[in-house]
């Protein structure tokens, strides 16, 4: 059985995809940009506040699934310039402190309204 995932406490999706699909005991998140949840607006501070919101918008998402941050196996970073790296990996770190999923980062060409990073995630569900 698939279930799609959608809450008001983190940004309507901006295309046709959902915010997340459960299937088969998994979270499979879409991609996060630093939207602000009330407002639809980008997020255009520094990349550390960029990605805070990005990873609460994940997590709002992950809650509304009936899972949570501690449950994430895998993410995928996306980020505009690779020199942002430490300053995202600290925010990151803040957020995933003792469930450390794998993960890989990348630098892309450009991202979904220009932001900085962007963020998908997959996750346990119970």
């Amino acid at each position: 059985m698939v279930q799609v995932i959608s809450t008001e406490k983190a940004p309507k999706a901006i295309g046709p995809y959902s915010q997340a699909i459960v299937a088969n005991g998994f979270v499979f998140l879409s991609g996060q940009i630093p939207l602000d949840a009330s407002t639809g607006q980008v997020n255009q501070g520094s990349i550390a506040e960029q990605t805070k919101t990005v990873l609460t918008n994940l997590k709002a998402v992950l809650e509304s699934a009936g899972s949570d941050i501690s449950k994430v196996v895998k993410t995928t970073v996306y980020l505009k310039d690779m020199q942002d790296f430490e300053e995202v990996n600290r925010v990151y770190g803040e957020f995933f402190t003792s469930n450390k999923p794998a993960r890989a980062t990348v630098q892309v060409a450009r991202l979904p309204k220009d932001v900085g990073v962007e963020i998908d995630a997959i996750a346990c569900c119970d």
